[in-house]
């Protein structure tokens, strides 16, 4: 045995015990509150004791708030959710990639990045970095070269190759 686990305090299961046996409790006490008529209700010594009518609202209320509270997380996921034509959608700012080796495109142009690497400079660029050996640094791979690896006939000829 683990000589730590003397150590452990059993507070957690205290707690748990007297959460279920509340629990339980409250719910008999519901139970017997719904279901009993009044005559045996005012004989146990109970005087006034809410509106029966909320034996039925306080669990059709909570299943209403529990259904709101999953449709709420769903509504602000997809609103935080980017547009698929969004570059965001399939990468943020902290993706690292290798460092490709352009065909004479201007660096600093952002539209002409797509276009500036062909797919023999995006492979040689990851293949650089493979060394033998050795485990390589991690990168993400850049969408253009897993679209052209997935869904062109290049794409799928070299990787059938290999």
């Amino acid at each position: 045995p683990d000589s730590q686990s003397h150590y452990r305090s059993r507070a957690p299961e205290f707690y748990g015990f007297v959460a279920w046996t509340s629990t339980s409790f409250l719910f008999v006490v519901y139970l017997l509150w719904a279901l009993l008529p009044d005559p045996v209700i005012i004989s146990l010594g109970i005087e006034w004791y809410p509106n029966r009518e909320w034996s039925i609202l306080l669990p059709a209320w909570s299943m209403v708030v529990v259904l709101l509270t999953y449709f709420s997380y769903m509504a602000l996921t997809l609103y935080g959710t980017p547009a698929f034509d969004n570059v965001e959608a399939v990468t943020d700012s902290r993706a690292q990639f290798p460092p490709l080796r352009s065909n004479g495109a201007n660096d600093d142009d952002d539209d002409s990045y797509a276009h500036a690497y062909d797919q023999k400079a995006l492979f040689s660029s990851y293949a650089r970095h493979a060394q033998d050996n050795a485990v390589p640094e991690l990168y993400d791979i850049h969408i253009e070269l897993v679209n052209r690896v997935l869904y062109t006939k290049e794409g799928k000829g070299k990787a059938k190759q290999e």
